[in-house]
């Protein structure tokens, strides 16, 4: 073997995704001390994802002080790499973590601050958008985040809304005469891994609202609110995008970005491993490792690993796969993976197997054990 990349999700609550590579790195080599091991940090459009990106791509963090879900000053921080690309995460400015329990309200909650944070980029130079839309703590269908993007919001009288989830049934007209120019000549692109429609069964209100402080009488005006929200955005750019696979992600967000900012919806991984240029750093290479805190069925439905496979599939290049654990199913059994690999040992404690020490301690000992088996085989 002369090259090898590690390119693993992080091990929640133990290891960083980094710290995968870099353990694995030193269990390898002192197998094969000749083979090059390049470690790469990924994830899959979750948490963790401006941080994966500023580690492979050596960009640098921006704080900005925005509003929280309900307007309160909040410190928020994202992303710049390459130059002009922006690695946003919503639930740094909107996101549910930044409520204590009893303050959850969907019907009170806004974007603002999102937008806030994608006005600060674009005054940045920044012209290229990879937003991650999960965690959030609203509902409004993106609505804070065009007023903040200079986007006016009216009723049927022409006064001005706010962009909270109350807000939407009563939206009558969208006014983009102050929005922000740069705006027309940035593509952005957004992480989304659910396949919700705007409003009903299916929609953002029904399915999520709840988990965000609604209760029956919240979802069902919040769903009503959804779609006006739908007649009103297809008035206005002559797109209806209320049936569109994610259309409902984080609040409705899905449907605000794809009909009035023009945004590109991807599966989080995908548009990870896309802004860092995955397939160029696995070209030329031996095999690829990757893995998770626990592999199951849910691994090869869209999470890290699974875009990580597909990736050196195209090219033809083995992946193995390592996780703290591993829930044997017949979709790891057919998913493409060389060989899967359970790092600890069931029996001990989770509680100490989840130790950092510990866990590092076992990707070495893993890593050691794969490159030891592939050297047999040369």
């Amino acid at each position: 073997m002369r090259k090898i990349v590690v390119a693993s999700d992080s091990f929640k609550g133990s290891l960083s995704s980094r710290e995968v590579a870099v353990a694995f790195a030193e269990g390898w080599g002192s197998v094969m001390p000749d083979c090059e091991v390049r470690g790469v940090a990924i994830a899959d459009g979750g948490e963790g994802s401006v941080e994966a990106l500023v580690d492979t791509l050596g960009g640098e963090y921006v704080t900005v002080a925005v509003a929280d879900p309900l307007g309160r000053p909040v410190e928020a921080r994202y992303g710049v790499v390459a130059g002009d690309i922006a690695i946003i995460e919503m639930s740094s400015a909107s996101g549910l973590t930044l409520l204590a329990h009893n303050e959850r309200n969907p019907m009170l909650t806004s974007t603002y601050g999102t937008g806030e944070l994608i006005a600060d980029a674009l005054r940045r130079g920044c012209r290229r958008l990879r937003i991650c839309i999960g965690g959030s703590a609203t509902n409004d269908g993106g609505m804070g985040m065009l007023r903040a993007l200079g986007f006016r919001l009216l009723d049927a009288e022409g006064r001005e809304l706010l962009g909270r989830g109350c807000d939407l049934v009563r939206l009558a007209q969208i006014d983009d005469s102050g929005m922000l120019s740069t705006l027309r000549d940035t593509e952005i692109v957004v992480a989304c891994d659910v396949d919700n429609v705007l409003y009903g069964e299916q929609g953002a209100a029904a399915v999520y609202a709840p988990q965000k402080g609604a209760d029956g009488a919240m979802v069902e005006l919040l769903d009503r609110g959804l779609r006006n929200y739908a007649d009103v955005v297809a008035r206005y750019c002559c797109r209806d995008v209320s049936m569109v696979s994610g259309a409902g992600a984080a609040g409705g967000m899905g449907a605000g970005f794809m009909a009035v900012l023009g945004a590109r919806l991807e599966r989080g991984v995908e548009m990870i491993l896309g802004a860092m240029d995955f397939d160029g750093i696995i070209a030329g290479c031996d095999l690829v490792v990757t893995g998770e805190g626990r592999i199951d069925s849910q691994t090869v439905m869209g999470k890290a690993p699974s875009g990580v496979l597909r990736a050196a599939m195209r090219q033809g290049i083995d992946v193995v796969a390592i996780g703290g654990s591993v829930a044997w199913c017949e979709a790891l059994r057919d998913s493409g993976f060389k060989r899967i690999y359970a790092i600890a040992d069931p029996s001990r404690p989770l509680e100490e197997l989840m130790r950092c020490d510990i866990a590092r301690e076992n990707v070495r000992n893993t890593a050691a054990c794969i490159a030891r088996q592939m050297s047999a085989m040369l």
